[in-house]
């Protein structure tokens, strides 16, 4: 609004918001303008005064203001509201005699009259300023204030719609809503009967109120539904399960609610339908209505309450339990009179009714139109007036919905359906009939006006939707089980009808995410409707709101009440009013009615704001031209009665005379044309209250005013156009029964779908034109258009729609649909001719129907045209003519497009016209669009054979190859599709060949198309190109005419993403592969599906399965799956992998050519299977062949050696769970040849084997004692052994022999060297060497470099996460450490630091090899393996593996010296050289001059993760020396320090005398125990918390020290120990450190403890360990 006022110039003030003032209608009518010093916003009109809203939130008030009390008779002058001077009012209402003002900030303020509470102030007849009133919900605690968006201002009573869309109010009467035993009501109320609903707007009468409310959507689901009445907590709904079907009621009846009409029965509109309404309120049969106003002795005087002597009326309002009285007895009246007449009966009563509704004028007024469709005099029949009035009923009763199974004859439906209903409306009737005190007429004129509301019929169109609407629901009478057969309501003749759901289902329709406003909203009316002015159908009092079930649908935008009459507004610019018409207010005829009506207004107005006064309504309308006109309604208002009227006041309280008053001043039958309207420039909203009238009007300036009216009336008529062709054209289609069978099944989805967009595009369009009128009453501003912040919801809508009309047109639907057209709207369609706008003379009906469907695309058109026209109001360097210039363009975009899209569908479907036949059915597509096609021969296929003829038609999806033989009937006889997303094109050079040829690659075949011309070969180029790169970027449908592709980029990406089925006979038959291409070949990542159900997932090259993959195999036998994850090359698998049997085996290892090969894990069966077991070891093409472990769990036997074709072949070792130890050699699969067998208690057998435990031949056999068999054996070991032989007990001294008799172990079996080889092969492998050692530096490091790569890519695509640390390990491993040069110590700790870090993640070759090595080795000897006699072999083992990898690293980094060699040592000081010499340091930080080994810079990694079975070993292997051991550590320890010292033979002068405990000094005792020496004893027992020997010679060295510095600070000198001083003293550290498996300490240290050590200063004082460990041991003895 800013930018127009300052766009238009300084005269742009003064022209906005001015205010005309007029009453009546008659022709010689002036209105008067009223000045304001600014524009006004908006009026409020009472019955004698009125509340102006000026810019700026100022308040001024005019006309007859009595609580003023400087007030003089009259004030006709606007005068300002000082008391709201520095409140911002947003909003003003004026009721009868008193006014409110809402602020910015929610607040509300009342004045004037007060005397029924009306302005909310406790205790002020009137009130003379705008006070504050609070409007408090005492729910919440503390209570808070409600803000407050509108007021509506009533006779006796106000309501506020809060922010929250609640309503509140207060005052007096049952207009209120709220259940008040007490008027007035002072403090605002909430009224709870809306409470969780969404209120859109309220509305004041005099004496009742109006709601507008948006319909319960899926944003509301999650409140609960409510399934009792709030009142009388009856239960709402009812549910009679009856033999075939259930019926569900809700005919709940509520009497505190006074809810006489069935609670939620739905009446449908009586605007359009020719059908009788009935509401069980109303009477049908005299007989029933006889029963009530009889007489009849014993019938209860109705509507007086002898005890309380006084009328149940008060106030006009029924009281609750009077009504439940009387409703109670007037079913028992009812029951009285047997209720049910004949058939002649009902004959005659409707005969009767039509003919008293021929002669009598006034009834035929009151209600009973809809019984006669022709208006013409001649009377309907009354059998088939009688199927009228049962098609009414079932349309009319609340939609209860139950199966059918025949349809029941006339004569079963009168006597089954109407005698409840009509004994249910008797009952009503009654009640109705004899309320008193309603006006002059008698209790039988009210009656008459309320039975059987109905309505005139309007047109055919509308009578056939309606009967439709009827079809569409099956209903079921409340509590009746019988139902309307469909086919007693279908005329004769007529086309057959289904039923088809044409409006959007209400999730279906977005509400453009609450941008646009909603259209599915229901009108709720509550309080006094002794004028019908409720809607509900009687006359009725209602204490709550309650729903007019007839505006259900309506899409009513807008309520408007007057003093005793309704009115609403709907979307489609349609006005029903409602209510008292006593001056023709109601603009449709004399009589009232209880029932909205449609007002009559001439055809293509459009109403689009209404408003009400005392008695006469307001239309503002769109006439021929954009300027609004209005209609006037109502009471002519002359001047002389102006002044008697004022004279007159008690004429207000005297219907009568009021009445004839009126009638004498004049008054309008419908509405009339105020002619002075054009005068008034661009009115924005009129204004009606009293008798007074006012409009709103701005000056066009700079035609912006007027460009944004038209874009309202513009988008209204478009509207109102795109409702009469759903309703009129395709709802009726869509319902033929006829359909299916013309369209066929593809169409009619293709028809169903085009009407559910169109139907969607109808809704949107509505939306935005109640959006824009909304607009025009409150802004006028440019910044609140819609259609410029969401331009992408409308561009979208009108995408779609086209899209589904075109894929219709494509398919033929035009034609299809011509003969159901034909049949229904028969041979002379004006109707179709007069909505599709068509201007040719007799166009064939597929043409009509075309245009009719693409008439909502040239709607586009007017948006780019208005919104141009509205931007040239403003500056063009203004931010508003940059926004909607910009939008402008948009749906100019669309329309071209829209247009583009249309031509390609006309092609499209003309080329499917003269195409052969039999192919079109398998070819033609919805969304299948022609570009091009070589019928003029322009393009050929090389090397076609003399007779063949090929035809290439290039779609938007894929390029069509059709062929045959000439000279056939049927010439083309096969065609082929290949799909454009797997479709390469690739001009072939010329080189002076003459020859144009294009060459196209397909996934299966390769061929050249050769052109007629150099500009053919150009045009199908292109055309392939850009159909292909617009079929891969996903837009199929937008397809570009070739003329517009030389701006385009030409070829479309080589390398893309498709998917593809193969067809040619191979390994790829049917399969189906989604994923990434290379020219014509799968490559990249992708998915790969056969038909047998094997799905391969992962890397392609070249059109094979190459890189990291998974496949799942189904196995038809087991009815499993197969399943394998891992490496492949060539379509086969190759690498290392995981294959998953169907049977339970796995197998991880690895692969070549698709069989395992290599080194791998086979794991069968579960723990808990017939037979589990695992190997590790040696593949060789499937088999089993090499060196490997073989762990039988179910046996509990252990084999570890050679194998070939799967079977022991060769040396190897045997232990079994009892301690049995086999090696030997083994012959197809047994033990066969020699061998040496030991049992647990150390028997042995030495000689030959045939078979597995089996001996056979010569041997020797040793007892545990040293007694020998030697000889001839034969047997199985265990189950008695047949022996030829000697007998040998070797004498007690016979050392030597002893000597001799030793078995040596360790010679049958694999050696250390020969053990995991494919291990090692893999590793040399992985960093390029066919043979260890032999191959390039450089290339095995770029190999690691490539393999990190790799993996890491791998695992960021995979879903788990690393850890923090692993990531940390991989980053260091980036940096390569320098690999050549001299070897220094700075260069040997990084390469020290940087193995630490590669073994640690298995992503690096060394570290995939460490951890290889480590789980075989654990494989090995863990479990059955756990054997003493195995830790000889382990230990071998270890110094194997130690040297295999010292191999590789030294071919990472040549410059390593070998085992045992010196890195220099850089000169340093003297001393530095002398504590090199002294001792050697830990390998973790090692000092100058070091010796290179493999256990120095290898056993740091290795040992750590393989110390666990290998300490086990020697724990076994040095079981009986330990137990002796520590039997003695436990018995010396009893003693005391001093006692053990002297017993030890320590010298006294090394014994401590005092000793620190806490911090303090403490003398030793002879008690004192376990003190002396404490920080060595401490440091010692760390040894069994290292790993590597070097570590454990660090804890030793440290001990030593500690002991020296102790026996140093006592002697208080320096000290140099000897031999025979120091070993008592460490003795007795050694007994006090109590260290459980010392022997297995000190052999695993002097097994694999590097050689460089073992003659300096570690070593002499591993030795005096070792000695104190023997000499505890023999402690005993000494």
């Amino acid at each position: 609004m800013e930018t127009q006022r300052t766009s238009s110039g300084d005269d742009g003030v003064g022209q906005r918001g001015l205010l005309h003032t007029w009453k009546g209608y008659s022709c010689s009518l002036t209105p008067e303008r009223l000045l304001l010093p600014r524009p006004v916003l908006q009026v409020a009109l009472g019955e004698r005064h009125g509340v102006l809203l000026v810019e700026g939130g100022q308040v001024y008030s005019f006309g007859e203001l009595p609580w003023k009390q400087s007030q003089g008779p009259e004030v006709a002058a606007p005068t300002l509201e000082s008391a709201l001077s520095g409140q911002q009012v947003v909003t003003v209402a004026a009721g009868s005699f008193h006014s409110g003002a809402v602020t910015e900030d929610g607040g509300v303020h009342m004045w004037g009259d007060n005397g029924a509470g009306q302005c909310g102030l406790f205790g002020l007849s009137s009130v003379p300023n705008p006070t504050p009133v609070g409007v408090l919900d005492s729910a919440t605690s503390p209570p808070q204030t409600v803000a407050v968006l509108e007021l509506a201002c009533g006779e006796k009573h106000t309501l506020a719609l809060s922010v929250q869309r609640e309503v509140w109010t207060w005052g007096s009467g049952c207009q209120l809503g709220v259940n008040a035993l007490v008027f007035p009501v002072w403090k605002p109320q909430k009224v709870e009967h809306l409470v969780g609903r969404y209120v859109l707007q309220v509305a004041c009468g005099a004496s009742h109120s109006l709601a507008l409310v948006r319909c319960l959507g899926p944003q509301d689901v999650h409140r609960p539904p409510v399934d009792k009445c709030k009142q009388c907590n009856q239960l709402l709904f009812t549910m009679t399960d009856k033999e075939d079907h259930v019926i569900i009621s809700d005919s709940h009846y509520c009497p505190v609610g006074v809810e006489l009409t069935e609670d939620e029965s739905r009446l449908e509109a009586p605007a359009a339908t020719p059908r009788l309404k009935t509401s069980p309120s109303e009477p049908v049969l005299p007989s029933q209505t006889s029963i009530y106003n009889s007489d009849a002795p014993g019938e209860p005087a109705p509507f007086h309450n002898s005890e309380k002597g006084e009328s149940a009326l008060a106030n006009g309002v029924l009281s609750s339990s009077d009504a439940a009285a009387q409703w109670n007895d007037g079913a028992v009246a009812g029951v009285k009179n047997s209720p049910y007449p004949d058939e002649q009966a009902v004959k005659d009563y409707l005969k009767k009714l039509s003919d008293s509704a021929q002669g009598d004028a006034k009834l035929t007024a009151g209600g009973l139109h809809s019984l006669l469709p022709s208006a013409g005099g001649t009377t309907t029949t009354p059998s088939s007036t009688l199927n009228n009035l049962v098609a009414s009923c079932a349309s009319a009763v609340s939609e209860r919905v139950a199966s059918t199974y025949e349809a029941l004859s006339l004569k079963k439906i009168m006597n089954s359906y109407l005698p409840s209903g009509v004994l249910r409306s008797g009952g009503a009737a009654g009640l109705t009939g004899a309320i008193p005190a309603v006006g002059d007429n008698t209790a039988e004129r009210v009656r008459q006006e309320d039975s059987m509301q109905g309505k005139k019929s309007s047109s055919t169109g509308d009578i056939r939707e309606e009967e439709a609407e009827c079809l569409r629901r099956r209903l079921s009478l409340p509590g009746l089980l019988s139902q309307v057969s469909p086919r007693l309501l279908r005329k004769a003749g007529r086309p057959r009808m289904r039923a088809f759901a044409l409006t959007p289902l209400r999730g279906d329709i977005p509400e453009a995410q609450e941008v646009l406003p909603t259209m599915q909203t229901e009108v709720w009316s509550w309080g006094h409707g002794e004028h019908g002015q409720l809607g509900q159908g009687d006359n009725l009092a209602r204490l709550q709101p309650m729903c007019i079930k007839s505006l259900n649908n309506k899409e009513v935008v807008l309520v408007a009440a007057g003093s005793h009459h309704s009115l609403a507004l709907t979307a489609q610019s349609q006005v029903f009013s409602w209510g008292s018409n006593s001056s023709g207010q109601l603009g449709h005829m004399e009589t009232p009615s209880t029932v909205p009506r449609l007002a009559k207004l001439s055809e293509g107005i459009r109403v689009w704001d209404i408003s009400a006064g005392k008695r006469h309504t307001l239309l503002l309308a769109d006439g021929d031209c954009i300027q609004p006109i209005i209609y006037y309604s109502g009471q002519q208002v002359k001047e002389e009665e102006e002044k008697e009227a004022g004279q007159a006041k008690e004429m207000c309280q005297q219907d009568k005379a009021e009445d004839e008053g009126e009638r004498g001043g004049g008054y309008t039958p419908q509405p009339v044309l105020l002619p002075f309207c054009m005068n008034l420039g661009y009115v924005s909203g009129v204004y009606a209250g009293g008798r007074r009238c006012m409009a709103l009007s701005d000056r066009n300036v700079m035609g912006f005013i007027a460009s944004l009216h038209e874009l309202a009336s513009a988008e209204r008529k478009f509207y109102c156009k795109l409702c009469n062709i759903k309703s009129q054209i395709i709802s009726p289609l869509l319902e033929l029964e006829s359909l299916s069978s013309a369209l066929g099944q593809v169409a009619l989805g293709l028809l169903q779908k085009l009407a559910g967009r169109f139907c969607y595009l109808c809704h949107l369009t509505g939306q935005h034109a109640v959006s824009l009128t909304a607009n025009l009453r409150r802004g006028r501003d440019v910044n609140s258009l819609v259609v410029l912040d969401h331009t992408g919801i409308f561009l979208d809508c009108h995408k779609e729609y086209c899209s589904s009309l075109c894929n219709f047109q494509v398919m033929g639907g035009f034609q299809a649909l011509t003969k159901p057209s034909l049949d229904f709207f028969g041979k002379s369609p004006e109707l179709l001719q007069r909505l599709s706008e068509c201007s040719e003379d007799n166009p064939p009906m597929a043409d009509l129907l075309a245009a009719l469907f693409y008439l909502p695309t040239r709607h586009v058109h007017e948006y780019s045209r208005l919104l141009l026209k509205l931007a040239t109001c403003f500056e063009v360097s203004s931010s508003d003519y940059q926004k909607l210039h910009y939008n402008s363009s948009k749906f100019d975009d669309l329309e071209r497009q829209l247009k583009r899209k249309r031509k390609e569908a006309e092609y499209t479907l003309h080329f499917w016209k003269s195409f052969p036949g039999k192919m079109t059915d398998s070819l033609r597509k919805p969304q299948r669009r022609l570009i091009c096609e070589s019928s003029n021969k322009a393009l050929t296929l090389q090397n076609a054979g003399r007779f063949s003829v090929n035809w290439f038609i290039l779609f938007n999806d894929a390029l069509v190859h059709a062929q045959g033989v000439a000279p056939y009937k049927n010439l083309f006889s096969t065609h082929h599709v290949f799909r454009l997303a797997t479709l390469w094109v690739e001009p072939i050079p010329e080189e002076n060949t003459g020859i144009y040829g294009l060459k196209v690659i397909t996934p299966e075949e390769t061929f050249t198309l050769l052109a007629s011309s150099p500009m053919e070969k150009t045009k199908w180029l292109r055309a392939i190109n850009q159909a292909v790169d617009q079929a891969l970027s996903g837009a199929g449908q937008e397809t570009v005419s070739l003329s517009s592709a030389s701006g385009q980029k030409l070829e479309p990406p080589i390398s893309r993403t498709a998917s593809y089925t193969f067809y040619k006979e191979g390994r790829l038959k049917d399969a189906t592969y989604e994923g990434q291409w290379l020219a014509g070949k799968p490559h990249g990542r992708g998915l790969l599906k056969w038909p047998d159900g094997r799905i391969y997932t992962g890397e392609f090259k070249n059109g094979l399965e190459d890189g990291f993959g998974e496949i799942e195999a189904p196995n038809k036998m087991l009815n499993k799956n197969d399943y394998y994850q891992g490496q492949w090359k060539d379509g086969k698998m190759h690498g290392l992998g995981k294959y998953r049997y169907a049977s339970g085996e796995v197998y991880d290892g690895f692969f070549q050519d698709g069989m395992r090969h290599g080194h791998g894990v086979l794991r069968s069966g579960k723990l808990n299977t017939s037979s589990p077991s695992v190997f590790i070891g040696q593949w060789l093409q499937d088999k089993k062949t090499g060196y490997g472990v073989f762990d039988d769990i179910t046996k509990g036997e252990k084999y570890m050696g050679m194998w070939q074709d799967h079977l022991r072949q060769g040396t190897g070792v045997v232990v079994t769970q009892f301690g049995l130890y086999y090696e030997g050699t083994f012959k197809d699969n047994k033990m066969m040849g020699t061998g040496i067998l030991l049992s647990e208690d150390d028997t042995t057998y030495e000689g030959e084997f045939s078979d597995d435990w089996t001996l056979s031949g010569k041997g020797v056999l040793t007892m545990a004692n040293g007694d020998y068999l030697e000889g001839s054996f034969s047997g199985e070991w265990g189950s008695g052994l047949k022996v030829t032989g000697s007998y040998f007990k070797p004498h007690l001294f016979d050392t030597d022999k002893e000597k001799t008799r030793a078995v040596k172990l360790g010679r049958l079996c694999v050696c250390a060297e020969d053990k995991w080889q494919a291990v090692f092969e893999e590793c040399w492998r992985q960093l390029g060497c066919e043979e260890p050692g032999q191959g390039e530096n450089w290339k095995a490091w770029e190999n690691i470099a490539v393999a990190l790569a790799n993996t890491r890519r791998q695992i960021l695509d995979s879903p788990e996460q690393l850890s923090r640390s692993h990531s940390r390990t991989l980053e260091g491993l980036e940096v390569i450490p320098q690999n050549t040069g001299p070897m220094t110590m700075e260069r040997y700790h990084t390469i020290h630091l940087y193995l630490i870090k590669a073994c640690d993640t298995p992503l690096h070759p060394l570290g995939r090899l460490v951890e290889t090595l480590v789980a075989v080795y654990r494989m090995t000897y863990v479990g059955v393996g756990a054997n003493r006699r195995l830790l000889h072999q382990a230990v071998s083992e270890i110094k194997s593996y130690l040297n295999r990898i010292f191999q590789t690293v030294r071919f990472l980094f040549p410059d390593l010296p070998e085992e045992g060699g010196l890195i220099p040592e850089p000169t340093t000081s003297l001393q530095d050289r002398k504590e090199q010499d002294s001792s050697d340091a830990p390998p973790e930080s090692p000092k100058p001059g070091h010796v290179v080994s493999s256990s120095a810079l290898l056993l740091p990694v290795l040992l750590p993760r393989l110390y666990p079975p290998l300490f086990t070993l020697y724990a076994l292997d040095k079981e009986k020396e330990d137990d002796v051991y520590w039997e003695c550590v436990l018995r010396l320890n009893k003693q005391t320090d001093l006692a053990l010292l002297a017993f030890l033979g320590v010298q006294e002068k090394f014994w401590p005398v005092s000793v620190p405990v806490l911090g303090e000094k403490q003398q030793v005792l002879s008690s004192t125990k376990d003190a002396c020496f404490a920080s060595a004893v401490e440091t010692l027992q760390q040894i069994s918390t290292t790993f590597t020997p070097s570590d454990k010679l660090q804890v030793i060295q440290l001990t030593f020290e500690e002991i020296t510095q102790e026996v140093q600070s006592l002697l208080k000198q320096d000290f140099l120990w000897s031999m025979d001083d120091l070993f008592p003293v460490f003795l007795y550290v050694v007994l006090r450190a109590r260290i459980r498996n010392l022997g297995s300490e000190v052999s695993l240290i002097e097994d694999l403890m590097d050689p460089c050590v073992q003659h300096g200063e570690h070593g002499i004082m591993f030795t005096t360990l070792k000695a104190c460990y023997y000499q505890i041991q023999h402690e005993k003895i000494t």
